[in-house]
């Protein structure tokens, strides 16, 4: 098993930079230890889990993967930007997925087509009024 310690890299500058890998992100997707990736930079968020007003769930949901696009979506404030930087742990380096997770959803992803369930359901209705409607101008 993999490291929680970061990789070391240099920067050129002569100070070194922190750099964590996907490994050292999914050995802390826990309550007692939550770290999160935003944008190729890792997050310690666990102190902030029980503020989150979404609820410490909706970390939990993301936690050893890459969370940008959840985070994107929710259309986080300026506010909760301006937090960010003080859970900084250091940069992101190396594979952003996980290739088994990937592999799974392409196998499930072609078991069924997509939208023939929301298809049946809209126009199965929609026959049954026509139905309906034959009959009583027929019948009556």
């Amino acid at each position: 098993m993999a490291s929680s310690v970061p990789v070391t890299t240099g920067t050129g500058t002569g100070a070194d930079e922190k750099a964590y890998t996907l490994e050292s992100l999914k050995e802390h997707s826990s309550r007692e230890s939550l770290w999160m990736l935003l944008h190729d930079k890792v997050y310690d968020v666990t102190r902030f889990m029980d503020e989150h007003p979404g609820g410490d769930e909706v970390l939990l949901e993301e936690a050893g993967r890459d969370a940008t696009e959840a985070f994107e979506d929710v259309g986080h404030s300026d506010e909760a930007r301006a937090m960010l930087p003080k859970m900084l742990l250091g940069e992101f380096k190396g594979e952003k997925k996980d290739k088994t997770k990937k592999s799974v959803v392409a196998a499930t992803a072609g078991s069924k087509p997509a939208g023939s369930a929301s298809s049946f359901t809209f126009l199965l209705p929609i026959a049954l009024l026509g139905a309906y409607l034959a009959w009583r101008f027929l019948y009556a």
